[in-house]
């Protein structure tokens, strides 16, 4: 009896222990693993799997994931077909600069899949892959030259002279649509318009209908300075003096200045102003920063105004004279400067 009660604990036990349910392994939550693990499902077959796990990796904006799920979309693999998710996809992933994927999203302007057609958007695209080095959109920028795809959609869409195009840039910028006004100011700044020039590079630099890229403002600044435009001689002294875009250059940003500061651009002056006063990148010069804050000043420039008044309280560059350091700082102040307001308790006006 007792062998008998013996065997049968012991056939329990194995039962027992059959029944207790093994730790399942941890799945990756990493972004880069998780797309690999897609990628390894992918070139198997099995493209459910596949999609699930691209589309983990792509929920925590991981680039090559969404570059995939995209391909997934594109292709009807894991999942219906879907042209517009393609697209929303690939954008995403071309707006964090992946090559590829903004070859792709040009790929889809020019053939009008998942969106609707459009060369200039196509061209965008296929330009910032190919400064990528990535070769088939430079074969796609040259096709759509040789072929006249670009300027026939101009002729056919809209108003063809310049300023016009421009007008309706503005509009749309005036109404928040910045990606339809960009469309406009690029297309007019392709035709070599300073101003449009100059507002392309405005709308990379803030993110606007585009994806903030201070290098790429840069370049638009440059092309519009170089033809003497104030306002974009201005923005690319202030791209020198932050570093954006461009290496940190004080002597270059006081160039930039120097020349929208002779055109009579108010915060150029005021800029310039600020470098002599500081003897950055200029030797620094009291009285030629007095100067060039004058200059700002009288055109309304509430920090030049405030400067004026910080000149005339201690005799920077101007003989001292506080009763002209207040009526600056009241100018300043009644446009809202706080430095001024400060300034002129102190003084106990």
């Amino acid at each position: 009896m007792l062998k008998k009660s013996i065997f049968l604990f012991a056939a329990l036990m194995v039962v027992v222990a059959f029944s207790i349910p093994r730790a399942q392994a941890q799945e990756p939550t990493d972004p880069a693993t998780q797309n690999k693990r897609g990628v390894e499902y992918h070139k198997t077959g099995n493209y459910t799997e596949a999609l699930r796990w691209y589309r983990l990796a792509a929920e925590q904006e991981y680039v090559h994931a969404q570059f995939n799920l995209g391909l997934m979309y594109a292709n009807g693999l894991g999942v219906a077909r879907d042209d517009a998710e393609a697209v929303r996809l690939y954008r995403l992933a071309a707006e964090q600069g992946l090559a590829v994927a903004q070859y792709n999203l040009g790929m889809r302007y020019y053939d009008g899949l998942g969106v609707a057609r459009d060369y200039a958007e196509a061209e965008h695209w296929y330009r910032l892959a190919v400064a990528q080095g990535h070769k088939s959109a430079a074969n796609m920028l040259k096709a759509l030259e040789e072929r006249g795809l670009l300027a026939q959609q101009r002729a056919s869409s809209g108003p063809t002279d310049p300023d016009a195009q421009l007008d309706r840039g503005i509009e749309y910028f005036g109404a928040g649509n910045y990606t339809e006004a960009l469309k406009w100011f690029r297309l007019v700044a392709e035709q070599g318009h300073a101003a449009a020039q100059c507002m392309v590079g405005a709308m990379y630099e803030e993110g606007k209908g585009v994806a903030r890229d201070y290098a790429e403002a840069v370049r638009w600044y440059r092309l519009a300075a170089e033809q003497g435009n104030a306002m974009a001689q201005s923005n690319l002294g202030v791209m020198y003096a932050d570093g954006r875009g461009v290496a940190r250059d004080d002597a270059e940003a006081a160039r930039w200045y120097r020349l929208a500061a002779e055109q009579g651009m108010a915060e150029a002056q005021y800029n310039l102003g600020s470098r002599y006063f500081n003897g950055r990148g200029v030797v620094q010069d009291y009285a030629e920063a007095a100067r060039w804050y004058r200059l700002a000043a009288e055109q309304g420039n509430a920090m030049a105004q405030h400067n004026m008044g910080v000149s005339y309280e201690f005799g920077a560059g101007v003989n001292q004279d506080i009763m002209e350091a207040v009526r600056w700082y009241r100018l300043a102040a009644a446009q809202g400067d706080g430095r001024a307001k400060e300034r002129l308790r102190n003084l106990g006006y």
